[in-house]
């Protein structure tokens, strides 16, 4: 008695379906064809929206960031003048900018001449005489000379790829200044190598030897744009000054065989 209870013992969700197990997947009824082309449809629909989505983040996240630091820095140049002429009662967007400008430009065109050097020494004097600004503004000049239309001492004279820290491995740098290594056998001649870490506030100074030293053929505003850009703005091929002149004097042999 107790074998034949246990024999006619069905649960009840089964005896709805008849007896068979919904969870046996052998048991599930196929799904259909077109169910199968629904789920490929969508997919391939959300991958396309997501890769068009992010193409257009890339193409605009450069533009928007530039539009952004453009605006911040005609409102910061443009605040300068512009409480001078609210006061006199102009409310013109951008006229403060245009003034600054134009005052940037005086300033530039009155330190060129005689006495404008002249004054702009004594400033400087007075300057190189505090304790602490001092720094700071050494600093921020042999920046601001690096990239000057008027090369002098204090600039950078050209770009160095010096062999650093390993063997194999190069680091970009500047030029700044030339000394000699005196030995008991010869003389050494020496570069003065400035490597930056810090985009071009802070870095390292490495004595080189001349020789050891390859000069590129970049400018050095295109070295200090590949530094700060994080080498973004690196040239596909990179080619040393003496291949260059090596290659400028085949020219026109060449041209007369």
């Amino acid at each position: 008695m107790a074998e034949e209870k246990e024999s006619t013992s069905v649960p009840l969700s089964q005896a709805a379906n008849g007896g068979e197990d919904p969870e046996d997947p052998a048991k599930s009824p196929p799904s259909s064809p077109n169910s199968s082309t629904r789920k490929a449809c969508c997919f391939v629909l959300q991958s396309w929206v997501s890769k068009k989505f992010m193409t257009g983040c890339v193409v605009l996240f450069p533009v928007a960031v530039t539009f952004f630091i453009t605006w911040w820095f005609i409102q910061f140049v443009d605040s300068f003048f512009s409480p001078i002429y609210d006061q006199l009662g102009f409310d013109i967007f951008g006229l403060g900018f245009i003034t600054s400008l134009l005052f940037v430009f005086l300033v530039g065109v009155f330190v060129s001449s005689w006495i404008g050097g002249t004054v702009f020494s004594i400033g400087e004097w007075f300057i190189k005489r505090m304790p602490f600004i001092r720094h700071i503004y050494s600093a921020s000049k042999q920046i601001s000379s690096a990239i000057s239309p008027d090369q002098n001492t204090t600039a950078f004279k050209e770009v160095a790829i010096i062999r650093h820290p390993r063997v194999g491995e190069y680091a970009f740098g500047f030029i700044t200044s030339t000394v000699i290594l005196q030995r008991d056998n010869e003389d050494e001649e020496l570069c003065s190598v400035f490597v930056p870490t810090n985009h071009l506030y802070i870095g390292d100074i490495f004595l080189v030897n001349s020789n050891e030293i390859i000069r590129p053929n970049l400018s050095i505003r295109e070295g200090i744009e590949i530094i700060v850009s994080g080498g973004m703005t690196m040239p596909q091929t990179i080619s040393p000054l003496e291949r260059v002149a090596r290659q400028n004097d085949r020219i026109p042999l060449n041209r007369i065989t």
